[in-house]
């Protein structure tokens, strides 16, 4: 299964009352684009009212996901794997992209080393950047399990 980015399209009522139609980015673990479509407008379905559709899907180079649903943002996270080559003695980095919910950046940088914990590979932190993902949806974990 892979990670795909679904921008869902749909009106929003806002705080003056206004109507505005706003795109919103959500992830979903799927096999498919056509999957990913179909699972991401099923989640929707209970929190829109009236018409969405989806804008764009888009497959994604996340590899884990990192879920503490005490934050209420999403970064990306990008490592380099470090492996040293056994006949040239070389370092090589291999880039690696997770997702990690927090609250804030420093909540990040500790939910994605807490995450990381036990992992007996070298690595380093490229960058951390925060998303504009909405929520993560993840159907074989039940919208993935919570932190405690």
């Amino acid at each position: 299964m892979s990670w795909f980015e679904c921008k869902a399209k749909f009106d929003r009522l806002t705080d003056d009352g206004t109507v505005k139609k706003v795109s919103e980015p959500y992830m979903v673990n799927a096999l498919s684009f056509t999957e990913a479509e179909a699972r991401i407008i099923e989640e929707l379905k209970p929190y829109v009212s009236g018409e969405f559709y989806v804008d764009a899907v888009k497959k994604t180079n996340i590899s884990e996901i990192f879920r503490d649903d005490r934050g209420d943002r999403w970064y990306k996270v990008k490592i380099n794997i470090i492996t040293i080559d056994e006949k040239t003695g070389n370092e090589h980095r291999a880039a690696v992209n997770s997702l990690v919910q927090a609250a804030d950046f420093q909540g990040a940088v500790d939910n994605f080393m807490e995450g990381m914990k036990g992992t007996i590979a070298d690595f380093e932190i490229a960058t951390i950047t925060e998303t504009a993902i909405m929520d993560v949806f993840d159907e074989r974990l039940g919208n993935l399990p919570k932190k405690a």
